[in-house]
């Protein structure tokens, strides 16, 4: 009896990024093909190249490139397997799901040769089950607004043995002609640096075991036919949207087959699903470009915009490097003041506030104002703040309590770790147990209360280490780490539904957690605690890769800056806060009368053009000289655009063209110098012939040949807006 052709289904739209399955009968849908939109392509299409028949793959017979939805060794699969665990004595670790049900909009469940069923903006629910096993298994596939897929999965133990859940991930293959990856690293005050190397043969893992997602998180790892850039190439990425320990991957088998995959790192004993008892993966994020880095971006960047209002984004003030403990009244209405004088719009008290807090080594975990630092509590700055026109915000680090605490010395049980030999402290810090309901209650009635006694309209919540070995005493030391992540889900959704009015700031000793599951609860991240400029030009650089710039905290320091020393013009660390929510972080009393006016004329600028800069696309140009870099954003309409030529080293060539994609073509724009530098550039200062009536060219030669490159000095930066003509 001949075999039954499989059905084909496409998960996508018009735009982005799609997805092609097959549902071959008696086995799980094969992914086709994961890659960007093309007109004319379709499931069938894909179904036809693979040449998949029906037949059951073997070890010689992998139906050609596609992919199982989750690869089992039972179907021959010789890579990672998508599920791993078992019960007792090693049983069940082997799996064979077979599908029973396909639903979604549109979707008949038909399987007549030739069928293709599109989805935009549905979830596709592909239902599986091992009744050997006594598993079964839910997936959910969707084309999000922005142009991204996501798919997660679902396992449910339906037996009354346990089962031990090692790791359940997703992954989608991607083309043999991808040739090289990309993903990014890092370490404090110095977030998410990329690193690029060829695709081998073998598994290139990248695992986060911080318990958040960590400094030195993946990030986003991407794949890509050689050579490819921000703006050149065919692209694929993956993110976890996970805030606690995570793996991405990609993996070449030695038959050519590339796959590229995420899921959550569990750690051993971590998940054990009772009868009944079920594991949800986190969302995993597909992106697939045939237009660099960039396109990839772009999807991201429409996500994270689509279904949440735009408010307007404050200027912002934060205390901690102009004040650190030193909380004295005087003095901070001064900053306020100050502040409000030059166009700041949100005031932020920083650590320091609550409890013994007077240095790092005591007070987290006791939420109430201290009576030493604020005999009359905070009402005094937060009434001078609100009467000066400024929002007001705080901070707070919930998660973390010190040994030196009421808290800790009322609950040492409380904490996570090893009970039966001392507790590691890191920056004189233990983790509460996020995992426990009571903690959960503590801190939500902590935090609760001082937000209902102020007018407080912005947190800003810090995590500043990392788990450790994250045992929880209430799970009768199991890894608790897990739990913790869903119980800072749970403790964070249960404050913003109890105050709507305030937004909230995602920062992890910096950008130490930065991830699509914390962003769909944030407003903000704090991007790194390194406020350099010339430093932060790379951080911000690469948290773009996955976060949409007006998220992205950047603030304009002081010089020399508190983390290396080093002293950069005013007109630098402000055009670097530019391209982000700009803010201030400096003790702006300190400053002279011509900075604070010169600082001014930068937030006035800023406020001009924000509405452009956090609705518009970003675009970063592949220069030839690693020392210039050119980026900016354009209006989706292409009407405008706003673009920084930067100079960030001593030049090895001469300046090369400014050159401006992504407009029309068939367009004339008008290209004008914005917020000259002060005098003291180099002698041939090719940027004046933009000042006054700027230049005016075509949308094609911006974007081939350039406007005449600005000579600038290193550490510095030029700025142009380009309007319709």
């Amino acid at each position: 009896m001949s075999a039954v052709p499989p059905t084909a289904i496409r998960v996508g739209s018009d735009h982005g990024t799609e997805i092609a399955l097959a549902t071959p009968p008696g086995s799980l849908p094969r992914i086709l093909r994961l890659g960007p939109v093309v007109a004319g392509l379709s499931a069938i299409d894909s179904l036809q190249a693979v040449g998949l028949d029906g037949t059951a793959p073997t070890v010689h017979h992998a139906s050609g490139r596609s992919v199982p939805l989750l690869p089992e060794v039972s179907g021959a699969w010789l890579g990672q397997p998508g599920l791993r665990g078992h019960r007792a004595s090693g049983r069940d670790w082997s799996t064979a799901f077979t599908v029973t049900d396909v639903t979604g909009f549109g979707f008949t469940g038909s399987d007549v040769t030739g069928t293709e069923t599109r989805h935009t903006h549905d979830i596709l629910h592909i239902e599986a089950e091992d009744l050997l096993r006594g598993l079964a298994l839910s997936t959910e596939i969707e084309h999000v607004l922005g142009g991204a897929v996501r798919i997660r999965h679902r396992l449910v133990n339906r037996t009354p043995s346990p089962y031990f859940l090692e790791g359940l991930e997703v992954c989608a293959p991607v083309p043999d002609r991808v040739g090289e990856l990309l993903d990014l690293t890092g370490r404090w005050g110095r977030e998410r640096s990329p690193q690029r190397r060829p695709i081998a043969d073998g598994v290139w893992l990248r695992e986060g075991r911080s318990g958040k997602t960590g400094p030195e998180s993946a990030t986003l790892l991407s794949v890509g036919t050689a050579g490819f850039g921000f703006r050149c190439g065919e692209v694929w990425g993956v993110h976890l949207a996970w805030s606690g320990n995570s793996r991405h991957f990609v993996e070449r088998l030695a038959s050519g087959v590339t796959v590229l995959g995420a899921g959550e790192l569990l750690l051993p004993g971590e998940v054990i699903l009772a009868e009944g008892e079920s594991y949800t993966t986190p969302w995993v994020y597909f992106t697939a470009s045939a237009d660099g880095l960039d396109g990839l971006a772009a999807q991201l960047h429409d996500h994270l915009r689509a279904g949440r209002p735009q408010a307007v984004r404050p200027v912002t003030c934060n205390v901690w490097e102009a004040v650190y403990f030193d909380h004295d009244l005087g003095r901070l209405r001064e900053l306020a003041d100050r502040a409000a004088e030059i166009g700041i719009e949100r005031f932020v008290l920083d650590d320091g506030w609550f409890g013994g807090r007077r240095h790092d080594h005591a007070g987290l975990g006791d939420w109430s104002v201290s009576a030493e630092a604020w005999p009359d509590g905070l009402g005094p700055i937060v009434d001078h703040v609100r009467g000066l026109g400024l929002q007001f915000g705080l901070w707070f680090e919930p998660e973390m309590v010190n040994a030196d605490s009421d808290l800790y010395r009322l609950h040492p049980e409380w904490v996570l770790g090893v009970q039966d030999r001392p507790l590691p402290e890191f920056r004189h810090q233990l983790v509460l147990d996020l995992g426990r309901p009571e903690v959960r209650d503590y801190l939500f009635d902590q935090v609760h209360s001082v937000l209902t006694a102020y007018d407080i309209s912005y947190v800003k919540w810090d995590h500043n280490r990392a788990l450790g070995d994250g045992a929880s005493a209430y799970r009768d030391g199991a890894p608790g780490v897990h739990e913790q992540t869903l119980g800072f889900y749970e403790l964070l959704d249960r404050l913003r539904a109890a105050h709507p009015g305030v937004q909230w700031e995602s920062c992890g000793s910096g950008g130490g957690r930065i991830d699509l599951g914390v962003l769909e609860r944030t407003e903000r991240v704090w991007t790194s605690d390194m406020t350099d400029a010339l430093s932060r030009q790379l951080i911000q650089r690469w948290t773009a890769q996955l976060v949409a710039p007006e998220y992205l905290g950047a603030h304009v320091s002081a010089s020399p800056n508190h983390q290396t020393g080093r002293q950069l013009s005013l007109d630098f660390r402000a055009s670097t806060a530019f391209f982000g929510d700009f803010g201030v972080e400096w003790d702006v009393t300190r400053a002279t009368a011509a900075e604070r006016a010169r600082l001014a004329e930068w937030i006035a600028l800023y406020k001009a053009h924000r509405q452009l800069l956090h609705t518009g696309r970003m675009v970063r140009v592949d220069t030839v000289d690693a020392a210039r870099w050119i980026y900016g954003v354009h209006a989706h309409d292409r009407s405008e655009a706003i673009f920084a030529y930067a100079q960030l080293d001593e030049a090895v060539s001469d300046p090369e063209p400014f050159r401006v994609p992504g407009l029309d073509p068939n367009r004339h724009y008008r290209a004008r110098q914005v917020a000259p530098e002060v005098p003291g550039g180099p002698p041939e200062r090719e940027g004046d012939r933009w000042a006054g009536e700027g230049m005016i060219l075509s949308g094609a030669a911006l974007a081939m040949i350039g406007l005449p490159a600005p000579a600038r000095w290193p550490l510095s930066s030029f700025l142009i807006h380009l309007t319709e003509a």
